[in-house]
């Protein structure tokens, strides 16, 4: 029996894969395996390709085997055999013996010259169709007239055959499914509510076909079954049909498909590690996680302490090495639970939303907000010191996101973790400052609500909003802020503290870039007296402060006792920090600023060349400081007479500063800026004239009026 097809049967891609693939064009393989993960709609597709061929009178014998055992399956081929073999005389089958029963079938099939076609339908395990310990090979032999087909969501090499992959529907088939589905039972809704719900239902044939039914069942529209979707005390059962409502002959709900799949991949080896696994999978982005973060310390603690017990007890006993962790992804994806594609290192690893809820779902209170802890350390364990890999960079800030959203409260039970802070310096240190800007808004909110007001973690969250919110080009409002909060922190840390001095400096800092340069030098002289007497020559901050005075007192008119107190101040930070550290590379980039308006252009212009060597080493190309630095280089070429270098090479900054920062970043502004100067230094007026009078009203939206660059 076929099963029968599906309300609003969808004709996919995978439809012509199959039937391009059996017509061959003289080259047909004859053997066909469906594999996809459990709800991707592998039987619906079986059954629509058996039940055309069988219409078409392509065949002259056709099997349908539910392939779930090898039980399952002798059983089928006993049945076929008294069909075939012996209608008349049905005793010469002896049923007792199925596989004796099921060799007769098959050995019919290698004699006989009528066409066939044999469909072997959620194969739950090659080996149950294989020749193992004297068992005879199920899978039947390949021969001119006859043809067999599989589903599983197994992606074993061992499988026979050609392979061919069924996804998701696509979003116009699933969209065209819900609104005929809908329509048949007279309901209407609107295009932009079912797109957005086929979407958050990751466009899972399965899902949709039960969420449908679901809708019309409780007379819901989308709006609403999203609402309950969103609601996180709605667990997935509850969320479809009972067991005796399901549509189209389902066998299972949505959350119970994926049960069977996971004991499989729990017993491969190295055994006991998938479902683990999957819980940490279940918190990230099902969009791509990272390799590095299932093979950092946290992940692989957590997989050795979570276990199965089915792994047996000497292997509960071993710590698990990163080897074993890339194994148990292996695992997932050989059952279709995860998509592992060890290629693309920085999206290596997908499991569906779905199949993550169900996952999720699964875990006690306390093991779920643990779990959220584990995998925000595993993350954070993943990010390299230094962003210079901005596609990493971006795919661990989506995986961040993913978590708060699964988990935010687990992210403040005590403090902040540090992977939120980490995410929003990334967006700054990428260039995304407003972006930056939003992020600690966000989790400053948090911290007022989880930790206080007057909580370490909210100082520094703080901290970090000020600095971004000057950096996005609102100097005064940094400079009020970090005033404010300086206030908090002399009376919750005292005027000693490192945080203290820090944020003193920082005062310093914005109100330099707020207009006043000279008060900014004063107060840093007064933040490094400090340091030096309670830190130390050799502390981070104290240098900070160092290169805070130098660079104030170059602003407030003293260019060259800049470039002296930098060339100092150098010689210090190579010998404590070392070359490639971001203050080192920093300290650099002032002291060939500050020889530049000392009135050396051509030895500041050699300088940024050397320093531009340097960055592109240690950060990439498109490390924001590295285009800053590729902008310095140019300007200062034009500073030192090479008008029209300049012009070609910030003609080639602009492109990758826009690809990287966006058009309305105040780098990409700056750069558009001296862009149009330096055409008018190079001859060309009516083209300066040009591009600055294009730039002047991005200029104004962008940064208002009373902002310094617009002038």
């Amino acid at each position: 029996m076929i099963p029968r097809q599906a309300d609003c049967f969808q004709h996919r891609e995978a439809v012509d894969a199959l039937d391009h693939a059996v017509a061959g064009g003289g080259t047909a393989v004859l053997c066909q395996v469906l594999s996809g993960t459990g709800g991707v709609g592998k039987t619906q597709l079986a059954a629509h390709h058996a039940r055309t061929t069988w219409e078409q009178e392509a065949v002259d014998l056709l099997v349908w085997v539910t392939a779930t055992s090898r039980e399952a399956v002798l059983s089928a081929y006993a049945e076929a055999a008294i069909t075939v073999i012996g209608p008349d005389t049905p005793e010469t089958v002896d049923l007792d013996n199925p596989e004796q029963a099921a060799a007769l079938f098959l050995t019919w099939t290698q004699s006989t010259d009528r066409r066939w076609l044999i469909v072997l339908d959620d194969v739950s395990d090659p080996a149950d169709l294989g020749g193992l310990n004297g068992q005879r090979d199920l899978w039947p032999t390949l021969r001119p007239n006859g043809r067999t087909l599989a589903t599983t969501r197994r992606r074993d090499a061992s499988l026979p055959g050609q392979r061919i992959d069924v996804g998701l529907f696509s979003p116009h088939e699933a969209s065209a499914y819900l609104t005929t589905k809908l329509a048949a039972a007279g309901r209407r809704d609107s295009p932009e509510d079912i797109a957005a719900l086929v979407h958050e239902l990751g466009y899972l044939p399965l899902a949709l076909a039960q969420a449908a039914t679901y809708l019309i069942d409780l007379h819901l529209d989308c709006a609403a079954y999203r609402s309950r979707l969103a609601n996180r005390s709605n667990a997935l059962p509850d969320l479809v049909p009972e067991n005796s409502g399901l549509p189209d002959a389902h066998r299972a709900t949505v959350a119970a498909t994926w049960s069977l799949s996971i004991e499989h991949a729990d017993q491969l080896r190295p055994k006991g590690l998938a479902r683990p696994m999957l819980h940490l999978a279940s918190m990230l982005d099902p969009n791509g996680t990272p390799a590095t973060v299932f093979t950092s310390p946290s992940a692989l603690t957590y997989l050795t302490e979570h276990r199965t017990v089915s792994a047996g007890p000497d292997a509960l006993s071993c710590h698990v090495s990163a080897e074993d962790a890339a194994d148990a992804l292996r695992c997932l994806h050989r059952l279709s639970l995860a998509d592992h594609a060890p290629d693309t290192p920085h999206q290596a690893v997908r499991v569906h939303n779905l199949i993550q809820r169900a996952a999720r779902e699964t875990l006690s209170p306390a093991a779920y907000d643990a779990l959220a802890v584990t995998c925000a350390d595993a993350v954070l364990e993943a990010w390299p010191e230094t962003d210079h890999d901005t596609v990493l960079d971006r795919a661990l800030r989506a995986n961040t996101a993913a978590l708060t959203s699964h988990a935010q409260a687990a992210l403040w039970q005590t403090s902040c973790h540090p992977v939120l802070v980490r995410a929003g310096t990334s967006l700054g240190d990428v260039g995304l400052i407003a972006a930056a800007v939003a992020h600690f808004q966000d989790i400053c909110t948090a911290a007022h609500h989880h930790l206080g007001a007057d909580h370490p973690d909210t100082l520094t969250v703080r901290h970090f909003l000020a600095h971004w919110r000057g950096e996005a080009g609102d100097p005064g409002g940094a400079r009020d802020a970090i005033a404010n909060l300086l206030v908090d922190r002399l009376r919750l840390l005292g005027p000693d503290h490192p945080d203290t001095l820090s944020t003193r400096g920082d005062l310093g800092t914005w109100q330099g870039h707020a207009g006043n340069p000279s008060a900014a030098a004063i107060a840093s002289e007064a933040v490094l007296k400090d340091s030096l007497q309670v830190l130390g020559p050799d502390h981070l901050q104290t240098l900070t402060a160092r290169m805070n005075v130098a660079h104030w007192r170059g602003a407030a008119g003293n260019p060259s006792r800049a470039m002296a107190d930098f060339e100092r101040l150098l010689a210090d930070m190579m010998r404590v920090l070392g070359p490639d550290h971001r203050k080192t590379l920093a300290a650099r980039l002032h002291l060939a600023f500050w020889r530049g308006e000392a009135g050396d252009a051509a030895g500041a212009a050699t300088a940024f060349e050397d320093l531009l060597a340097d960055r592109v080493r240690v950060l990439g190309p498109d490390h924001p400081h590295t285009l800053i630095t590729r902008h310095n280089l140019a300007r200062w070429r034009g500073r030192a007479g090479d008008a029209a270098g300049a012009v070609d090479a910030l003609a080639k900054l602009l492109p990758d500063q826009l690809r990287v920062l966006g058009e309305d970043h105040p780098d990409t502004l700056t750069t558009r800026g001296y862009l149009g100067y330096w055409r008018g230094g190079a001859g060309d007026a009516a083209g300066a004239v040009d591009a600055l009078a294009k730039l002047l009203p991005d200029q104004l939206r962008v940064l208002g009026e009373d902002h310094p660059d617009r002038s």
